[in-house]
């Protein structure tokens, strides 16, 4: 199956302003590609990219006085199944995970494990540990949170999340992360595109998701709480601890979202 993606994203300033951007999408897709795919920046300015710790490809640009566009547009081929699902997969003893696995039991910026790890032992502390038990806790957050794009902000955490039962994409994942590291699950947040492939059309504006992987049987696995449900045509643009790490972009200085416009198609044989 063949994809076609990208976007047309403008920015205002009034000054330059530099910009740190996680628009690319992660190298371990790259051998997919069957178009290139790069970043072009209007009016044209000097970009370059860099690889940071998570091995995330990131791009730095300065915004010049009035503004910038940054646009892509490539195709991808993906294998159209599903997310894979291990019903077996175990849940390591923590003294048996890698070493580059501990850091995503760890509390971080939006992933509040102190705050929330009575609420996770009492509701998931009976429940066998392993992909049953990470499956609940997705089930729980899906149900638990209800979906709005007006329901979000920049400063909101797990803990805002659970509280308040409202959010967007990134909302979900951070709790659903925060539960699971609770339960010595492992869990990373992971940012990319997913268009509605293989299910009904959404009327609302196509925009970057938000899902997250744990750490069960040796593996990384894919799980999305927002949909609660394995989905096709997923594209990986980052990985990292919560959204701090994998922010779309990064201002350092005054800026202004102009427009935003996102594409991700399946293309007709």
């Amino acid at each position: 199956m063949l994809i076609r993606a990208g976007y047309d994203i403008r920015f205002k300033c009034d000054v330059p302003t530099p910009m740190m951007a996680m628009l690319s999408i992660h190298p371990s897709r790259n051998k997919d590609l069957t178009t290139a795919q790069r970043i072009v920046a209007t009016p044209e300015v000097p970009i370059y990219d860099y690889l940071d710790d998570y091995g995330n490809i990131c791009t730095r640009v300065t915004v010049p006085a009035g503004g910038l566009t940054l646009s892509c547009d490539f195709t991808i081929e993906d294998s159209g199944l599903p997310d894979p699902t291990e019903p077996d997969a175990i849940q390591h003893a923590v003294e048996d995970l890698p070493d580059d696995v501990l850091i995503y039991l760890l509390g971080s910026r939006y992933c509040e494990t102190d705050r929330l790890l009575g609420v996770a032992w009492s509701l998931f502390g009976t429940i066998e540990p392993g992909w049953a038990r990470a499956q609940a806790i997705v089930a729980f957050t899906h149900n638990h949170i209800e979906f709005g794009y007006s329901y979000a902000r920049p400063s909101k955490t797990a803990w805002d999340a659970y509280q308040e039962r409202q959010g967007v994409c990134r909302d979900f994942a951070h709790l659903a992360i925060t539960l699971c590291r609770c339960m010595n699950i492992p869990a990373r947040y992971c940012t990319g595109y997913l268009g509605d492939i293989g299910v009904p059309p959404d009327t609302a504006p196509m925009d970057f998701s938000a899902w997250f992987e744990v750490y069960l049987g040796g593996a990384w696995r894919t799980f999305d709480a927002r949909h609660n449900a394995p989905r096709i045509g997923r594209i990986l643009m980052a990985r990292g601890r919560d959204a701090t790490d994998t922010a779309l972009t990064t201002s350092f200085g005054r800026s202004t979202l102009a427009s935003f416009e996102v594409r991700t198609d399946e293309i007709a044989d």
